[in-house]
């Protein structure tokens, strides 16, 4: 115990006296401390030497009583002058701080030294009052040194262990131990001073260490502001800058004065079928296609131009360049095809396209903000009309798109207030004549300004979101309206929107169950653009509704590409001809041929068959003698309320239509 106390003091002895350089910015620090007091400390020195030199200076010493001083005086003199010089440490690297500081504590315990050693040279050559100064600056010059020094530890050390022990040596032994008092209280200020300085050294340490901490934490602190910022600033899946960095600068361009006419442009590209990608074949591929997209954009976009992704699956390209349209347009036909391409995605081939909006000031100053309106407003204006075109915004399309939001509040308004209504247009059979199904058709007559036709609502309600609400009101309206009408089959028109909707299925069986009306009775038609866009959805929830034992009817058929192979794996019960067939329809014409090879393509398919459209008694005896099992048209009666078909129902009960009817349908044509 006693040997490892001994090694400990050991240990703490050398530490006080040790000169440390690990840490660099502490030793920088410590030197950029102690060079403001360096010239305080040397100039302290020249005054004591001068003072001393004075008291004992005699013509027959002239080596001890000037020479020497001078020399002393000299030294410390260009020291002063080299640390006055200095700039705190500015201009030298750690390597070089930490060679000054050792040759401080070499040149301070070596001064000291000197100025000691020829004090007590020169002591025994004057009286007691030349003694008493000279003992008096002795003790000042080890106080200011170790203090000017105080900052730097090793070197305070080292100066008052020397010069405390060459002081009580000797004056605890001159003139016979006279001055051994004053040697003890010297040695114990010796002590005194070197026990503050260690103190000090420690609380200057940790200052400067926790001035660094907090310098770190606040560079941490920035560090992780600015990685906020630029999370907050940039899209996480593609990389892209996001909406809020388009806005902010978007904000700096209007903050510029002066924007050059065609000078700035705005491209809104919105990907057509992306929905549809990420319902069929999951996310984790929309968002491998959304990431290739992003690279593939941004290699066309022009240094001058900033890519953003504003949206699920939409893209805003801002172009700051002289003749910014025709840039746009330029880049815009670039980026339609770029996205066109096939992409491969976990062994599947994924494709989908584009609909852009372009808007540019060449036709006058207007702020960049309005600039990326025009652009989402002309981007719209192609998703409405024909997708994957390319449009530049013009005054016009404004009105129609106020035009649109405005029927878009009135839609929501009107299915509060009950302004829509349903109507029903009877189905025939084609060789009786019976009237056996009908077809539920929504009308908006109750609008506040005035009755729309559904071909000028549908659509803005498709896109929108609001075909759900007015989707399930027919479907609730028609099942409990024809739902006393036992041998009457009921036709509903599903959009493509519904189709998709996971919770679909469920909704129509919740409405067949509230309503009582049996799935048997009931048949959903779907038009053909939304099955090839995806057919294995389509696939599944068509087996769970024939499952239910609905019927599933393929509308518009003859206008789109549905093949052999489609009609089989979907599993169709009825297939509907579209009325644009029968514009032309005539004995031997092509258009006679047409038809009568697509009925006898979906009746080899084991699928019935309705034609739609039939206003002639001639069209409809061309559509019997080819095989159609069901018509329906103005022929057999316009769509009507309720009432008007449940009188028709009542009137005609199990019989056949009137003659003239039947006669049209009985003869053969030729």
């Amino acid at each position: 115990m006693q040997l490892s106390g001994w090694r400990a003091a050991q240990r703490f002895a050398r530490d006080l006296f040790a000169l440390r350089n690990d840490d660099a910015e502490l030793a920088r620090a410590q030197f950029r401390s102690f060079s403001k007091q360096m010239p305080l400390l040397y100039l302290i020195l020249i005054c004591n030497a001068t003072a001393v030199t004075v008291a004992f200076f005699k013509p027959t010493m002239l080596l001890e009583t000037l020479v020497i001083p001078v020399i002393i005086c000299s030294v410390a003199m260009v020291r002063a002058i080299w640390w006055r010089r200095q700039d705190g440490a500015q201009s030298f690297t750690d390597a070089e701080i930490a060679q000054q500081i050792q040759r401080t504590c070499k040149l301070a315990v070596i001064m000291t030294l000197a100025f000691e050693l020829w004090c007590m040279w020169i002591y025994s050559s004057g009286d007691a009052y030349a003694r008493g100064h000279l003992t008096f600056f002795l003790g000042l010059t080890q106080v200011s040194t170790v203090f000017c020094l105080m900052t730097m530890r090793a070197a305070a050390m080292r100066v008052a262990a020397t010069s405390t022990l060459v002081f009580i040596l000797f004056f605890s032994t001159v003139d016979q131990g006279k001055m051994l008092v004053e040697a003890i209280v010297l040695g114990c200020v010796g002590v005194g001073m070197m026990i503050v300085t260690h103190r000090y050294n420690l609380d200057f340490s940790m200052l400067i260490c926790s001035q660094r901490d907090l310098r770190n934490r606040q560079a941490e602190t920035e560090k992780l502001s600015e990685e906020n910022r630029q999370i907050a600033l940039t899209d996480a899946l593609s990389g892209l800058p996001n909406r809020r960095q388009l806005l902010v600068n978007l904000d700096r361009i209007d903050d510029r004065e002066g924007e050059a006419l065609d000078g700035l442009a705005v491209l809104f590209i919105d990907l057509d079928g992306f929905k549809d990608i990420n319902d069929t074949h999951g996310h984790q591929a929309g968002d491998s296609l959304i990431r290739s997209l992003s690279v593939r954009i941004g290699q066309i976009c022009p240094p001058h131009s900033m890519l953003a992704r504003v949206g699920g699956d939409e893209f805003v390209i801002l172009i700051e360049a002289p003749d910014a349209s025709s840039v746009a347009k330029s880049m815009a036909e670039r980026i339609s095809d770029e996205i066109a391409l096939p992409v491969l995605v976990d062994r599947h081939v994924l494709q989908v396209g584009a609909s852009i909006g372009i808007a540019t000031n060449a036709d006058g100053a207007c702020s960049s903000h309005e600039l990326l309106r025009r652009a989402d407003t002309a981007m719209y204006h192609v998703k409405t009309g024909t997708k994957g075109k390319i449009a530049v915004y013009t005054s016009t399309m404004d009105r129609g798109r106020l035009r649109r939001l405005a029927i878009e509040a009135e839609i929501a308004t009107g299915i509060g207030n009950d302004e829509f209504d349903v109507v029903y247009q009877p189905v025939v059979d084609a060789h009786s004549g019976q009237f056996v199904a009908t077809e539920a058709l929504i009308r908006w007559p109750r609008r506040a300004a005035g009755m729309l036709l559904p071909q000028q609502f549908i659509e803005i309600a498709e896109a929108t979101g609001q075909i759900h609400p007015l989707g399930m009101f027919v479907l609730e309206r028609a099942c409990r309206d024809v739902g006393p009408l036992d041998d009457v089959t009921l036709s509903v028109n599903v959009s493509p929107a519904q189709f998709r909707d996971p919770g679909f299925l469920r909704q129509v069986s919740h409405v067949l169950e509230q309503t009582r009306f049996p799935p048997q009775r009931l048949q959903l038609e779907i038009t053909e653009g939304y099955l090839l866009a995806q057919p294995e959805t389509a696939i599944r929830t068509i087996k769970s509704f024939k499952a239910m034992g609905l019927s599933i009817a393929l509308d518009d058929f003859g206008t789109g590409f549905t093949s052999i192979h489609y009609l089989r794996t979907y599993g169709f019960s009825h297939v509907k001809i579209d009325k644009s067939l029968l514009a032309n329809l005539s004995p031997n014409s092509k258009a006679s041929l047409l038809v009568a090879g697509a009925i006898n393509l979906a009746r080899g398919l084991d699928m019935e068959v309705t034609a739609e459209g039939v206003e002639t008694h001639e069209q409809a005896a061309l559509l019997r003698a080819a095989g159609c099992n069901k018509l329906q048209g103005f022929l057999f009666g316009r769509p009507m309320a309720i009432a008007d078909l449940r009188a028709l129902h009542v009137r005609l009960g199990r019989e056949q239509l009137p003659p003239p009817i039947m006669q049209g349908l009985k003869s053969t044509g030729t």
